[in-house]
């Protein structure tokens, strides 16, 4: 029988998930010896605080658990993860883009930084591991956007157009003919945002932007022609920046779950976890998580099989290049120099920093957002291929760690204690890839990143994860959402999309952006 949805107290103990263990591990940056966590941390490169403590906590929640827990770990050694890492090498001359538009690589960034942002700092303290229950519940509530309100960060937001702030601030860079937008930021060009992450490469700096501008379209419409449309989405004792802020997040749920995950998971495991089915007898059919491997005892947690596996597919699908507008490019994603070099301020796409002038995004070239796709971009396949970039990342990427991507990203799978993807392959109730389909340099288990690439490599010509990837990374999505009592999963099962950019009650990622009219070829630059 599948687990419940919201716990797993009913299990008997041997078969309950989220308590992270009792495995010692040391992980943050790279080598034999990884290091402790920093609190500086930016980007991929450096691990989300916590994490390499899971572990040793002995608590059945938190922030990080596991989902297989029954499972043995596999932990390969330095010269076996050294030989994996060489066959991740992305050949040259090969067609390898997929069909899914290149903003889908970035927006499914954008959610990691999402669901696993910490507004604290806590837990630097090493003698401390059961500090991991003061990290916040994962959901898709945007606090990488909102940070922590107008309250408490009210640098995020206006004062100007209501005593009651509610619309984000919004900065501006010159381009050769017009002004061009960019986040807000301080006098070193620092971005005042709700997550530092989010400026980490021009593609995620761009989303944030966008989102930011989405609120604040949201705003706009809610009180475009008085107060009729407001008074009707409004929530008893919902203010207008209240009001907007769920509008926002519900959207973006939708899109997370309707177009993003969708667009990743194979079809069949798609449908089965999200069902359509009545609450009560006799009632309208309404959207319901069915979850068979993720459950929680008291309060959900995130699976270091999704966070430092599953959700990892993401790195097989940036490009080597793009071009961000009919003015700029195609330049590299990164090369091994920082953008901060004057040299090389301009030779990729690097983050950090202000907006160079006439590089504003022109979404066209990465969402279809109908009309002439010319110029649109495609993700890389999803399979077990890194693109060159990724293994010789600059310094701002790298912050001080292994440069190479693919070694970093199996190192921690090792020192995390990841179980091999032949194992969970077998505890969800399917025959594992064998030694020659998984194509090793040896004979034996698999890490489990690597193994949820190739699965979907093999799986469907990497269009879609394939069964162990999509079935982790779906029961992931929706055990969050069927988790969180504010999401319209729990608060409405049967809400659709309402903005007047919805088609039938659908919106995707590409009705956002024409919603919002940033970054449209045909919309002007500045609101």
């Amino acid at each position: 029988m599948p687990a419940e949805v919201g716990g797993s107290a009913h299990l008997p103990p041997e078969e309950r998930v989220g308590d992270p263990g009792q495995m010692t591990v040391d992980m943050a940056g790279g080598g034999t010896a990884l290091g402790l966590p920093s609190s500086g941390i930016r980007n991929h490169a450096r691990v989300t605080r916590g994490l390499g403590y899971v572990p040793e906590s002995r608590l059945p929640l938190g922030l990080f658990g596991r989902m297989f827990r029954q499972l043995d770990p596999y932990i390969p050694d330095d010269e076996c993860i050294d030989a994996i890492a060489q066959r991740m090498h992305e050949p040259s001359g090969d067609a390898l883009d997929g069909k899914i538009p290149a903003g889908y690589t970035y927006l499914g960034q954008f959610i990691d930084h999402d669901v696993t942002f910490d507004p604290s700092s806590n837990l630097q303290r090493r003698n401390d591991p059961d500090a991991l229950v003061n990290f916040r519940t994962p959901r898709f509530d945007l606090d990488s956007l909102y940070g922590r309100g107008p309250a408490d960060q009210p640098y995020l937001y206006e004062k100007s157009r209501a005593a009651d702030p509610h619309l984000f601030v919004i900065g501006t860079t010159k381009g050769d003919a017009r002004t061009e937008l960019d986040l807000p930021r301080d006098p070193r060009g620092v971005a005042l945002i709700g997550d530092p992450r989010n400026d980490e490469n021009v593609f995620v700096s761009q989303l944030q932007l966008t989102f930011m501008l989405f609120h604040n379209k949201v705003c706009d419409w809610l009180t475009a022609g008085g107060a009729a449309e407001y008074e009707r989405h409004r929530r008893a004792d919902e203010g207008l920046f209240d009001c907007a802020q769920r509008l926002v997040r519900w959207h973006y749920q939708w899109i997370v779950v309707h177009d993003f995950l969708k667009r990743i998971v194979d079809a069949a495991t798609y449908k089965d976890v999200l069902r359509l089915e009545p609450l009560i007898p006799q009632g309208d059919p309404v959207e319901q998580a069915r979850l068979r491997f993720f459950a929680w005892q008291h309060r959900i947690f995130m699976p270091v099989e999704f966070a430092v596996a599953a959700y990892r597919f993401g790195h097989s699908m940036v490009r080597p290049s793009y071009t961000l507008n009919p003015r700029v490019g195609p330049l590299p994603i990164f090369t091994p120099r920082s953008v901060h070099d004057r040299c090389n301020e301009l030779g990729h796409f690097g983050g950090f920093r202000r907006l160079p002038a006439n590089w504003q995004i022109d979404w066209g070239h990465f969402f279809d957002l109908g009309g002439d796709t010319t110029h649109l971009q495609h993700a890389r396949k999803i399979d077990r291929h890194l693109a060159p970039p990724l293994r010789d990342l600059p310094p701002d990427q790298a912050g001080g760690a292994m440069a190479d991507l693919a070694r970093r990203n199996l190192t921690r799978g090792a020192r995390l204690g990841l179980p091999s993807g032949q194992q969970v392959a077998l505890a969800i109730g399917i025959e594992p890839l064998d030694d020659e389909d998984l194509d090793l340099p040896a004979k034996g288990p698999a890490p489990l990143w690597y193994y949820v690439l190739r699965e979907a490599e093999l799986h469907d010509g990497g269009r879609t994860l394939g069964t162990v990837g999509s079935r982790i990374v779906a029961e992931v999505f929706l055990g969050m959402l069927s988790a969180d009592p504010s999401s319209y999963l729990c608060a409405a099962p049967g809400w659709r999309p309402v903005l007047d950019a919805a088609r039938g009650g659908e919106f995707t990622m590409a009705d956002l952006i024409r919603f919002t009219g940033f970054g449209v070829p045909s919309q002007p630059s500045l609101r």
